[in-house]
């Protein structure tokens, strides 16, 4: 069976589909769609995970204020070919203190998505490799991932790369 078109062959060393970089204050437009179709997607899995009416001038704000945090990691992905220079991806990631553990920092992962035309080529797993890299030279002695607990495709995309399920997180409505 042969690989999809543009998909690396099995045993087969190739560049990653997409150019990861940090972010910056003029990427924020084109990550603020992105981050809301990550976000509509979540609520599909839980309707504790229901978008907001005002999700969209929100967004805007916390990408910012990311960018500015010396604690988070904001990266882009551009994509390839005719998408050269096109923000098709992004990941979002923060510093936590852990006081009653060692390792005493976590780096967590609380967003990351790619357009579905670079998934399955490894541009997520590239995406993955380059945010645990800065989360690490910021202080991090383990990476953490937060997604919704319905998301079999994050269970499964984790799991691959070495994740396990640590504490969990239980909702109800009041």
């Amino acid at each position: 069976m042969s690989a999809a078109p543009g998909a690396p062959s099995t045993g087969e060393a190739s560049a990653p589909p997409v150019h990861v970089r940090p972010a910056r204050d003029a990427d924020v437009p084109s990550i603020v769609p992105l981050l809301l179709r990550l976000k509509r997607l979540n609520e599909e899995f839980d309707p504790l995970l229901k978008v907001r009416d005002d999700a969209e001038p929100r967004a805007g704000e916390v990408v910012r204020a990311q960018l500015a945090d010396p604690k988070a990691v904001v990266l882009v992905a551009e994509g390839s070919g005719a998408d050269r220079e096109k923000v098709v991806g992004f990941v979002r990631a923060s510093l936590r203190e852990r006081p009653f553990y060692t390792p005493q920092v976590e780096g967590t992962i609380v967003d990351i998505y790619l357009l579905p035309l670079y998934r399955r080529r490894g541009g997520g797993e590239y995406l993955l490799r380059e945010v645990t890299s800065a989360l690490k030279a910021k202080g991090a002695g383990v990476v953490t991932a937060e997604f919704p607990a319905q998301n079999e495709i994050a269970v499964r995309f984790y799991a691959k790369r070495g994740f396990r399920p640590v504490t969990s997180i239980h909702a109800r409505t009041l």
